[in-house]
């Protein structure tokens, strides 16, 4: 790498850190809750906005039933987050919900519950970044002009955050996450204290309103359907709360308490701020409906229409304008910051998967700053490949959100369900069966909640567009278990015990010549050392002209290695070399023939395009070759002298009182 891109990496991502400072990387519970609540908390400011918009369809009556909706989805809400920490504290090594089905039902329902958070951890970015750019783009039209660039850049930036460390990036979230928390409670209270205390006339704009019902005479079937829908979107909520179950291993010691300590704050919050929102709607005359111009009746023909949280901080500080910024910037920057949890729960579970041999491996290494850098931008990568395709519409992305997080939280219920059955069996203090037993409690009626919640949304969102995020968890599903075959097959082949021992009856070195210059003796006097039993030299005749003339100083040196011409009429080179490896095999089965290169060794990365393509090239195809060695011969050009001095081992403070001369390092003069 050169100088600039080292600096630039260096500029991004910080100095590395060492192995032994993981530990330094462990958040603390008040890191923590930002870093892994930003997702729930991003998701009251529009869960309840969902639900409004669903039932505006049925017009202004339907709007009766948002508390009652609302407080089936505080309900789901504290089962799942009581269930989860139960799944904390019996399975803190990170695996979460994907560990939970697979020890206990098996590695099909892990792989479809690895699948479908991979998916939902994907919808989250895409939909939390779009959610924002929609927010700011109704105040920034430049925004909303170039909606999927700014989805882009936002993601881009979140990416470069997170591959600093998640210690730096929680550092980074923990004031907008606690900033929003703080203005929505002082918001909704000052809210309450004005309606239910002073008496004050406390009204949204859209209170004088009406709505135009698209369906009004909805009854029987199709009105529960209604109900139902605006239920699944209100679920988009509970989105998030699985994250901390499978960044477990992120926390400080106590793992296992700190994570459950955190998944109640986050319930705790999540419900509060629910629940308020959408009671202080209701109460101030909020509406919110898909086509403003179309279906609010009395509106200005002007009139833009206001999110339900700007529409609830205008009302409430409608004599205090910072007020109302501070809650529109806070709600704002938290979609934004949402995407953080997904860039904190999608890196660990990849190195789960991965070190279960169902992703690739490189997303189980960590980078300089012992993130998992290669899960961090793969998920970048697909969240813009989400965003582009639908063009940073929330309207089309949230209808493939919250499948995937339900399939996992049902799926994950069952295990724990048959996890505390299994370990009841074998329990006998009395003590820890009833503990045993108030958990299984626990989790089957989580088992009952998400599963029906999860029926509800499969028929309500499913033609809308959850089809697609099935789909695409059916095809992760697939690739997976093709990778863990390819791994399994790999590892069979390197395992097997029937390795032939036989030593082959001769070695015969080959060195490839292009020109008699300094790299090609360098390269004949390396093949002589190791003493082959045969050695010669070809070069391929690609030019005439050049050919005689190589011949001649070949003849004229005092080389004593003969120098073989490989005629090449359509002036290839990889084609005649590999030709001549494979008769030289078939000639002495039996024998090792040992290919020696030359290669530049250049400073700078332009130089790389301008040498070595041909041993490149070479290299790729002899490497398929059985029974061929291929041996690089590197010559370092001037340019390369820049480096060498790069690795430097630089002296310690006390090194010259200790005897050490300048330069000298732990292994001797550094320019040795």
């Amino acid at each position: 790498m050169s100088k600039v891109s080292v600096a630039t990496k260096r500029m991004v991502l910080g100095t590395p850190f060492r192995s032994d400072k993981l530990g330094h990387t462990l958040l603390p519970k008040r890191i923590a809750l930002p870093v892994f609540a930003s997702d729930a908390m991003s998701s009251v400011a529009y869960a309840p906005q969902e639900i409004f918009l669903v039932l505006s369809v049925a017009g202004l009556s339907a709007y009766t039933y948002t508390p009652w909706i609302g407080l089936a989805v505080a309900v789901v809400m504290v089962v799942v987050v009581a269930s989860y920490r139960q799944n904390v504290h019996a399975y803190p090594s990170g695996g979460g919900d994907y560990e939970v089905a697979t020890v206990n039902l098996g590695p099909r329902a892990g792989l479809t519950v690895g699948s479908a958070l991979l998916v939902d951890y994907i919808l989250t970015v895409a939909v939390s970044i779009s959610s924002a750019a929609e927010n700011i783009g109704s105040a920034i039209p430049f925004v909303e002009q170039h909606r999927v660039l700014f989805c882009i850049a936002a993601i881009v930036l979140i990416t470069s955050i997170n591959l600093r460390g998640i210690r730096e990036s929680g550092t980074a979230f923990a004031i907008p996450t606690y900033a929003f928390i703080a203005g929505m409670v002082v918001m909704l209270v000052w809210g309450f204290i004005q309606i239910f205390i002073l008496g004050t006339d406390v009204s949204s704009d859209t209170a004088d309103f009406g709505v135009k019902a698209e369906n009004s005479h909805l009854v029987g079937i199709a009105f529960v359907f209604l109900i139902a829908r605006a239920f699944s979107s209100g679920c988009a909520a509970l989105t998030g709360v699985e994250a901390i179950s499978n960044g477990v291993p992120a926390f400080e010691k106590p793992k296992s308490r700190n994570a459950a300590t955190t998944l109640l704050l986050l319930g705790g919050i999540a419900v509060v701020l629910l629940m308020g929102i959408i009671v202080l709607a209701r109460e101030i005359g909020a509406k919110y409906v898909e086509n403003p111009a179309k279906d609010l009746i009395g509106a200005p023909a002007d009139y833009q229409q206001k999110s339900l949280v700007a529409q609830l901080a205008h009302a409430v500080f409608r004599d205090f304008t910072p007020g109302f910024y501070f809650i529109t910037i806070v709600t704002a920057l938290i979609l934004v910051l949402a995407a953080n949890t997904a860039f904190n729960g999608f890196p660990v579970l990849g190195s789960v998967l991965a070190q279960d041999r169902y992703l690739p491996r490189q997303l189980h290494t960590r980078g300089d700053r012992l993130a998992f850098s290669n899960g961090i931008l793969f998920l970048a990568i697909a969240a813009i490949v989400f965003v582009a395709a639908f063009g940073a519409q929330v309207t089309a992305l949230i209808q493939l959100y919250i499948v995937g997080v339900f399939v996992s939280f049902t799926l994950s219920q069952i295990g724990m369900v048959r996890h505390w059955t299994r370990h009841l069996r074998t329990e006998t203090d009395p003590s820890a069966r009833n503990r045993m037993q108030r958990s299984r409690v626990i989790n089957s009626i989580g088992l009952l909640m998400t599963g029906t919640v999860l029926i509800i949304v499969l028929i309500t969102k499913f033609l809308a567009g959850a089809w697609i995020a099935i789909v695409t968890m059916v095809a992760i599903y697939i690739l997976m278990q093709l990778i863990h075959r390819h791994y399994a097959s790999v590892q069979t082949e390197l395992d097997n015990t029937d390795f032939e021992t036989i030593l082959p009856s001769r070695t015969h070195s080959v060195v490839l010549v292009s020109k008699l210059h300094l790299p090609t003796k360098r390269a004949l006097a390396y093949a002589r050392a190791t003493r082959p039993d045969n050695l010669e030299a070809i070069t391929v005749n690609v030019d005439d002209r050049d050919t005689r003339r190589l011949v001649a100083e070949w003849e004229g040196s005092d080389i004593s290695i003969p120098l073989k011409v490989i005629a090449s009429p359509y002036r290839e080179i990889t084609r005649p070399v590999i030709d001549y490896v494979r008769r030289l095999r078939r000639e002495s089965p039996r024998d090792v023939i040992t290919v020696f290169i030359p290669e530049y060794v250049v400073g700078h990365w332009w130089e790389q395009i301008l040498h070595n393509q041909s041993a490149l090239r070479l290299k790729g195809r002899l490497l398929f070759e059985p029974g061929v060695m291929v041996t690089s011969v590197p010559w370092q050009l001037s340019s390369s002298d820049r480096r060498k001095n790069r690795d430097r081992v630089y002296n310690a403070p006390g090194d010259t009182r200790r005897g050490m001369v300048p330069g000298d390092g732990p292994s001797g003069p550094a320019d040795t």
